[in-house]
């Protein structure tokens, strides 16, 4: 079996360890960010305190952050700050199954773990990732000092996704893990061919369990699945598991698994070879025990699911957005058909069941969405092309929605700002209500990192490297706050920005 170990023990872990484990019990303070976007809703809310509308002008980057990671990163750095220590560790996963642990005031190494050879491009049937490595965001335990992941992994007899679970004390391989999901499935008289898989979206702790997406690759090449499986972390193992009926419908956005209420949601891809909804195109509740739904009330498809299948044009880009609107708990859904769905969160609707559908994009919606909370409404910012953007004008970009009545037209464009490039968007604020500001990377564009007023659209801040740039940066890609600090994750590299000296 091809398991993980830490290599490259640095000097500095052994002064870092001495204040940092004083324990891990209750390890998560107010700025961890153990999960994507932060929260289980996946709304990516940050507090820096200091950074507000006028002071984001002054934001620069930290020239002194080391910051070097080896690989491709396509993950969303996590944070985590046990009792005691000084400074934190910024967790990033990359494409070559490594997770370094970075000082994330200094950015120098403290550990890193190297998890197996990926899979290269030419051992995959279709994908444009290459190496294959670790993908979706992994997720933290605070209360135990675990880092949960999925690495696709090259063995002996052929590839295997790999869910490992590591201490973030030293990097080391807990013990049990890792766990073969095809193995783990197989047992459970289930079939996952680990080779048409994909494991892209973020994965979810809840109800004392460890939960991961599945999809398939870029291309929608072989018979996959969309899946989520969940397994044991005091016996690892899978205990349980959830796939689409039809073929295909994976599960692929950033975001991964969105949870609120004691249930989780998840968006499905287009699925294929089928003229009966098969769970594809779809928002799905699951419970944590993820037996199959059985009602309506778990689930919506848009009326014309069978076509959007046909054209390619899913609800896969982008997760499902859990919010609240006057007391009414509600879904927010984005589709590559340009369309907002308004979803009631209690009762899904079934086939055609939305309380409201808007046409905000003139282009497919792929992104990892933000929301927020505000006095005249909700809104979730997300990037695209503006179908709705106010005076008529086509901007490409960043689109703040606003969500002001749980009812059919209660879907509106609040704003749009112009952004060259494809990242997902955070919003930070200076004290959990004031100076909102949206961020999002120019990924795979201008590579800059964009901030803009939350409430009206209006720039504060455009900057990256020495010369405005960030190289490196993938599609997809969301900043990450604390410490007072944004970090944006590209290839090699994590940049720090900060408003001090």
């Amino acid at each position: 079996m091809s398991i993980g170990r830490p290599i490259t023990r640095l000097l500095a872990l052994c002064g870092w360890l001495t204040c940092a484990l004083c324990g891990t019990a209750g390890a998560q303070g107010a700025d961890a960010v153990p999960g994507y976007h932060r929260a289980d809703d996946r709304s990516g809310q940050y507090v820096v305190p200091g950074l507000t509308w006028q002071s984001a002008s002054r934001l620069h980057r930290d020239a002194g952050f080391d910051g070097r990671v080896d690989g491709h990163v396509y993950a969303q750095p996590l944070y985590w700050r046990p009792p005691g220590s000084a400074n934190g560790l910024l967790i990033v996963a990359t494409e070559a199954n490594v997770v370094d642990a970075l000082d994330a005031v200094t950015g120098r190494a403290v550990w890193r773990t190297v998890l197996g050879t990926p899979a290269p491009r030419s051992a995959l049937p279709c994908g444009n990732i290459d190496p294959l490595g670790i993908t979706g965001t992994p997720v933290i335990d605070p209360a135990t000092g675990a880092l949960y992941l999925d690495a696709l992994v090259v063995r002996q007899n052929g590839l295997a996704h790999l869910v490992y679970g590591l201490s973030l004390r030293d990097g080391s391989v807990l013990p049990g893990w890792p766990v073969d999901v095809a193995a783990g499935l197989q047992a459970r008289g289930m079939s996952f061919t680990a080779d048409v898989q994909n494991q892209r979206g973020a994965l979810m702790l809840a109800e004392g369990r460890l939960f991961v997406p599945y999809g398939g690759h870029w291309g929608d090449c072989g018979d996959y699945h969309g899946w989520v499986v969940g397994l044991r972390l005091d016996k690892p193992g899978v205990s349980g598991a959830w796939q689409t009926r039809a073929s295909k419908g994976g599960i692929w956005a950033p975001g991964g698994i969105a949870a609120s209420d004691g249930s989780l949601f998840v968006s499905t891809g287009n699925t294929e070879g089928t003229s009966t909804w098969g769970d594809g195109e779809a928002v799905i509740r699951l419970a944590p025990d993820l037996h199959r739904p059985a009602s309506t009330r778990d689930a919506f498809a848009p009326r014309d699911w069978l076509e959007l299948d046909e054209r390619d044009l899913d609800l896969g880009g982008a997760n499902p957005m859990p919010v609240e609107l006057h007391g009414r708990r509600l879904i927010v859904a984005l589709g590559k058909d340009g369309k907002a769905y308004l979803l009631d969160r209690e009762n899904l609707g079934g086939i055609g069941g939305a309380l409201d559908v808007q046409q905000v994009a003139r282009r497919p919606i792929r992104t990892g969405p933000a929301s927020f909370a505000a006095q005249d409404g909700v809104f979730v910012v997300y990037q695209g092309d503006g179908a709705a953007c106010p005076g008529g004008a086509r901007i490409d970009g960043l689109i703040a929605l606003k969500v002001g009545a749980a009812a059919r037209g209660g879907i509106s464009t609040a704003w749009c700002a112009a952004v060259d490039g494809a990242g997902s968007p955070i919003t930070t604020t200076s004290d959990g209500s004031a100076d909102r500001i949206a961020w999002i990377a120019g990924a795979e564009g201008d590579d800059r990192l964009h901030g803009f007023r939350a409430d009206n659209g209006q720039p504060v801040f455009t900057g990256g490297g020495a010369d405005g740039r960030m190289p490196g940066l993938r599609h997809f890609v969301t900043a990450m706050a604390a410490e007072r600090r944004l970090y944006v994750a590209g290839d090699g590299r994590v940049y720090a920005f900060s408003v001090g000296p």
